[in-house]
């Protein structure tokens, strides 16, 4: 199904390569500078790798590394010379490619963002991680939803970073929006390396969508990261799945977006994107349209709570040495009014 990895490539397949990238140590301008060469080097490795490959996806933290360093001098913009670079590597290789930036924010935390860039060296998708890992990480959460894009090959394809695919409903988002080929980028280190596996299996399941997901591998001298880049088809089979641990390999796959539309329009049983809004379909005409599920109700309405909200005890980053946040959601930091 997957062409020996990509390397026979069908009139239809489009080819996924996922770099296991070795987790950086970045803390002043030129270490980011020097990490984004790295990259850069790595997007020729992936063509001269397979001629064939359509989309080269790099993991979340793969230039900033795992510190959580909020330093404003190695923070990034869309107009930096990071991502000015990485569009000239996909432009040069004749390439798409998917990266990760930690984007300055002047009204608050930085922004966890993520950009895919098409082989003309054009910005086609920018994303902003909608649920940082807290109490882990600082970044201000996601404010651009998620967006879809027609990518390599024609296919619908979407971005979600990391932590985002614990919640079904990101990657429910991502297909009712039309994708086809969802893309989760991580960081996550080994105790995560179950969980990891098995929601990246039901995302692709649950919504007969190929899901693509990496995470960065190796050591940086404190936090190892498992690498675990896994293709999954749309039925929830495991295409490429890079168990070997090892920094900078490249797992590939060849998917295919037609079987997803194929399958998303002929499958009866377990079509479970379309039944969720036609409930019982066989016994009521178009099936039962109606919300019955409270907490998207109540989530909608800006009331959701859960029965035991009160006895929830980490609540904000204070057991991971950040200050307890007084700026609500939507509000910036004063100093960035004046």
């Amino acid at each position: 199904m997957s062409g020996l990895g990509g390397l026979n490539k069908s009139d239809n397949g489009v080819v996924i390569g996922l770099v296991q990238l070795q987790l950086p140590v970045v803390v002043t301008a030129a270490d980011l500078a020097a990490q984004t060469q790295r990259i850069v080097d790595l997007v020729g490795k992936a063509r001269r790798n397979m001629a064939t490959m359509d989309l080269v996806v790099f993991p979340e933290y793969a230039l900033h590394g795992l510190s959580m360093d909020t330093n404003p001098a190695i923070m990034c913009r869309l107009d930096g010379p990071e991502v000015a670079a990485f569009r000239a590597a996909c432009r040069e290789n004749r390439i798409w490619g998917c990266f990760s930036i930690m984007e300055l924010n002047p009204g608050g935390y930085p922004y966890n963002a993520g950009i895919v860039i098409d082989d003309r060296g054009e910005l086609q998708l920018y994303y902003r991680k909608m649920h940082p890992w807290v109490p882990v990480e600082p970044w201000e959460p996601g404010d651009r939803g998620i967006p879809v894009i027609t990518g390599p090959k024609g296919c619908k394809l979407a971005l979600i970073i990391c932590h985002d695919g614990m919640f079904p409903e990101m990657a429910r988002e991502c297909a009712y929006k039309g994708a086809e080929i969802m893309i989760r980028t991580a960081g996550y280190t080994a105790p995560i390396r179950d969980a990891w596996r098995f929601t990246n299996q039901a995302n692709a399941f649950c919504n007969l969508m190929v899901t693509a997901n990496v995470c960065m591998c190796g050591s940086d001298g404190t936090f190892d990261s498992m690498g675990e880049g896994m293709i999954v088809n749309f039925d929830g089979t495991i295409m490429a799945h890079g168990t070997s641990g090892r920094p900078d390999e490249i797992i590939t796959a060849e998917v295919r977006p037609d079987l997803v539309r194929e399958a998303r329009t002929g499958w009866g049983v377990e079509n479970n994107i379309y039944q969720l809004g036609h409930r019982g379909f066989t016994a009521v005409k178009g099936g039962a349209g109606d919300c019955p599920y409270t907490f998207m109700t109540d989530l909608a309405a800006g009331r959701y709570r859960l029965p035991w909200e009160d006895q929830v005890k980490v609540t904000d980053g204070t057991s991971c040495g950040f200050p307890a946040p007084t700026r609500r959601y939507g509000e910036t930091l004063p100093e960035a009014a004046e």
